[in-house]
């Protein structure tokens, strides 16, 4: 089984080509699965809730010493269980739609620094990891703009990019036509 992962901005494009990536391997008859760190988090799905019942589901800009460790923490019970998940799925592929490097940049953007995580050497390696660069400028341009606003894209950027030497991400230009796009992608494969 091989692990592909898609990382980026927000309107980056991961979801266009996560989905080109599905329809390429179903007609090449590969089966895969379906995986999204972020959604996968029992972090997130415990504060989704809580944001859910408050009617309030903004994304989180900032973050509390207390929300940052459970965060850490929860990323390492997350890795624990995707390991256990990965030795029950019975497929070709994982295809990671955000991956717990996104989790990881996350988690640097709340503390406000770029420190390397206890958490990251248990990240299972991928056998394509892709980094998705879009210019902030252009994402805000978008109908659909991140509620964070481009102060919060360019700094995640900055991060994604330092991060992405020492994880061995390949970094493709999203700025591209998507279908430009997935012509690496899929001669990645």
């Amino acid at each position: 089984m091989k692990i592909i992962t898609i990382s980026g901005l927000d309107g980056s494009g991961k979801s266009t080509q996560i989905e080109f990536l599905k329809k390429y391997l179903e007609s090449q008859g590969k089966s895969f699965y379906y995986f999204h760190a972020v959604q996968f988090s029992i972090f997130n799905r415990i504060l989704n809730k809580k944001k859910r019942n408050s009617g309030v589901e903004k994304s989180a800009t900032q973050a509390n010493w207390f929300q940052i460790q459970l965060r850490k923490i929860s990323l390492l019970v997350d890795i624990c269980r995707f390991k256990k998940l990965v030795k029950k799925i019975d497929a070709d592929y994982i295809i990671s739609d955000r991956y717990f490097y996104d989790s990881v940049v996350n988690i640097n953007f709340l503390s406000r620094n770029n420190k390397t995580l206890f958490a990251e050497k248990f990240i299972p390696r991928p056998d394509l990891a892709i980094y998705l660069k879009v210019n902030p400028e252009k994402i805000m341009q978008r109908e659909r703009k991140p509620d964070q606003g481009l102060e919060y894209l360019i700094k995640k950027q900055e991060l994604y990019e330092d991060k992405s030497k020492y994880w061995d991400i390949m970094v493709i230009d999203g700025e591209a036509a998507k279908e430009e796009i997935f012509k690496v992608l899929k001669s990645k494969i």
